[in-house]
């Protein structure tokens, strides 16, 4: 699982530290939870189904029991704040190999006992640091620093060890709220609230919420995307705010303390303001323009969703650590209108982009959508991607572009289908993926049509928040030699999940269904050559740099993400549009493009530094040298980043730089070709300068 830091923010204090006095340590009492009967029977169903039906095979012995333990250690701890080495070693020489025999029989003794001590030291942790705002001052003169990156460092070796991590913590969080623009009044009072409110949610922690986090444990060590939701979670764990309930169009989960947004759906107001992405956790929510800002970090999934919902038209205010910070930078605070998606929001859309002289047409995909209920009863207008798509072609068509690009940077997949129906508006019939089962089953899943809509200059555009269905078709145009492939590499997720209901046998005590349900990895995708998507994704063709942190976003991000592997290629032919020598043209015509942009010069420069401060494992607590450092990533993102105003002032089909460089790609493809025809079907092109 990703790794995640403590860093949550607050307002600025300018206190010393030298000499501080330690408080007193607090006196703490807590009720042990316990996991209840029909946890324990979920157990065992879960380890069943786990073992019958995952994709994985994993053998349950205890190599499996330890990985389950450091998972499980790691997604309550993993910045080494809570624990001591002490506990460390015993819950390795106590339960280190034998959670794998607790799993068989149902039992979950030992993940409990280990959360009540998280607990136990967690409620310390938040009394220390409420009396230490309370008392100490800190110096920001003094040459010190924070450890922001603390998975490979010891486990403190006592007390006092944790006390000077936990106020350094609080030092950072100063300094960084200080220069993230909030203001300084009463900051101490502030900070003081947030954490008190901390301990109350830890007082109030049950049974449910030890399970959640144990059972996560063990499903993450057979693959990422398998997991468990008790019937309490199944509408609320990942819950989509945009479709039935007005919200700001955004699927939340939580990951060790934070709210980390899973998915941005196309067509929400989040999509919409460019505000929010995959992988930005949010730390704080406020209502209105002037509201409060509740902070949340520690809450559970369906409060926050809770906090976030509300009325179409309102405001909602989001402070988030942006992902493309890597959860280092300044926090960030943005404002969403809420609203309502619909099927129509998600639509694909065109544009013409002017580039050299040439019209070049843009076709932007969201999102792989389907109306199945239209699709069922056979409406003749309901909506779907490769439908819209084929209409928008024509009219390009009629308007004369002579190339096409298809947008499909920060899709994350939607309906398998549409994938192989759009991929077949661009070749002749053929295979577009291949799925193989964990029995080693496969399918082969193919255009039909032996019809190509568009035949002419081709470029698809990706980035690393393009993932599944996107990698499908990326690949199978790149396989075919169709078009070529700009961007950066795909997200790589090549597996198929299912949800199965956990039923026990009908009884007269117990709901059939009552148990949850388990969402587990059936099967992988393949491409036609035979190669996995699934870890790798999808290598473009011609790379443009991007500001997402590939270090934190992205499939091989994961320790417990399946590899890449390759099965037998399907039986298809090439096509004759690009040849591995015409692409090598293409590409040094791009580069030295590239190298005369002045402004993708500047880019790439404040990438650079940017990436700098991603891989800075500490930051420093000496006030000059932190505002210094936070003050390059604010100017990145001035220079790089729509911020509220610009989000609404600025026009949706306004061409970024990789949208115009990959406009003098396509416009290359079509000088090899020759003009093509206002309104005709493109003929075979080739590329030759």
């Amino acid at each position: 699982m990703r790794k995640v830091f403590f860093l949550s923010v607050s307002l600025f204090l300018l206190v010393s530290s030298a000499g501080y006095a330690v408080p007193p340590e607090p006196s703490v009492s807590l009720a042990p939870l316990k996991p209840t009967p029909v946890q324990e029977e979920a157990e065992k169903y879960i380890s069943s189904y786990l073992r019958q039906h995952h994709f994985r095979r994993v053998s349950v012995n205890d190599s499996l029991s330890q990985e389950i333990l450091s998972r499980y250690l790691d997604e309550i701890d993993n910045a080494k704040t809570y624990f001591l080495a002490s506990d460390i070693e015993r819950f390795k020489t106590k339960y280190g190999d034998i959670l794998d025999d607790q799993f068989l029989v149902g039992k979950a003794d030992a993940g409990f006992a280990i959360y009540n001590r998280f607990l136990e030291q967690a409620r310390k942790k938040m009394k220390f640091v409420i009396s230490l705002l309370d008392t100490a001052r800190f110096d920001y003169s003094l040459i010190e620093t924070f450890d922001l990156k603390r998975d490979d460092a010891p486990w403190p070796t006592d007390q006092k060890e944790l006390h000077r991590l936990w106020r350094q913590e609080v030092k950072y969080q100063l300094l960084n709220m200080k220069y993230s623009g909030e203001e300084a009044d009463s900051s101490a009072l502030v900070l003081s609230k947030r954490y008190t409110n901390r301990l109350s949610l830890l007082d109030q922690q049950n049974a449910e919420d030890a399970f959640r986090v144990f059972s996560n444990a063990i499903t993450t060590s057979f693959d990422p995307h398998t997991s468990y939701f008790s019937p309490m979670d199944f509408e609320n764990f990942q819950i989509d705010m945009s479709r039935s309930l007005e919200g700001i169009g955004a699927k939340l989960q939580i990951e060790n303390e934070y709210t980390m947004v899973n998915e941005v759906i196309p067509g929400g107001p989040a999509f919409k303001s460019k505000l929010l992405n995959k992988g930005d956790k949010i730390i704080g929510v406020g209502q209105g323009a002037r509201g409060e800002i509740v902070d949340i970090v520690g809450w559970r999934i369906n409060d926050v969703v809770h906090l976030i919902r509300g009325k179409k038209g309102s405001l909602v205010r989001l402070k988030i650590l942006p992902v493309s910070q890597g959860g280092k930078g300044p926090s960030k605070i943005i404002q969403i209108v809420r609203d309502e998606v619909t099927l129509e929001e998600q639509s694909a859309q065109k544009s013409i982009v002017e580039r050299d002289g040439r019209k070049i047409g843009l076709i932007t995909v969201p999102a792989f959508y389907l109306d199945f209920e239209g699709q069922k009863h056979n409406r003749p207008d309901y909506k779907s991607t490769s439908r819209d798509v084929r209409k928008i072609i024509e009219e390009l068509k009629l308007e004369g572009v002579q190339g096409i690009i298809l947008d499909l940077r920060n899709n994350g997949g939607g309906a398998l289908e549409e994938a192989v129906k759009l991929t077949g508006l661009f070749i002749a019939d053929g295979p577009v993926v291949q799925i193989r089962n964990s029995q080693g089953g496969k399918l082969v899943l193919r255009d039909e049509e032996p019809d190509v809509l568009y035949s002419g200059p081709l470029a698809v555009l990706v980035n690393r928040y393009s993932a599944s269905a996107s990698e499908i078709l990326a690949a199978a145009i790149q396989d075919y030699g169709r078009g070529i492939v700009i961007g950066g590499r795909t997200f790589g997720k090549g597996t198929v999940q299912s949800i199965l209901n956990i039923t026990r046998p009908f009884n007269f005590f117990y709901k059939s269904d009552d148990l949850g349900q388990l969402k587990l990895t059936v099967a992988k995708f393949y491409r036609i050559t035979g190669e996995s998507t699934q870890h790798l994704g999808v290598t473009p063709d011609l790379v443009f740099p991007s500001f997402i942190d590939s270090e934190v976003v992205g499939e091989d991000t994961y320790p417990s993400s399946l590899p890449w592997d390759k099965i037998s290629p399907s039986d298809y032919d090439r096509s004759s549009n690009l040849s591995d020598e015409s692409i090598e043209r293409l590409r040094q015509r791009y580069l030295g493009r590239l190298a005369t942009d002045s402004l993708y010069t500047g880019y790439v420069k404040d990438l650079n530094a940017l990436k700098i401060f991603r891989k800075k494992d500490v930051v420093s607590l000496y006030e000059p040298a932190f505002k210094a450092e936070f003050e390059k990533v604010k100017n990145f993102e001035a220079n790089w980043s729509r911020d509220e105003e610009e989000a609404q002032n600025t026009a949706d089909d306004k061409p970024d730089l990789m949208v115009l460089h990959a406009a003098s790609v396509v416009g290359d493809m079509a000088v090899g070709a020759g003009q093509i025809p206002r309104g005709a079907a493109s003929a075979p092109w080739h590329s030759q300068q």
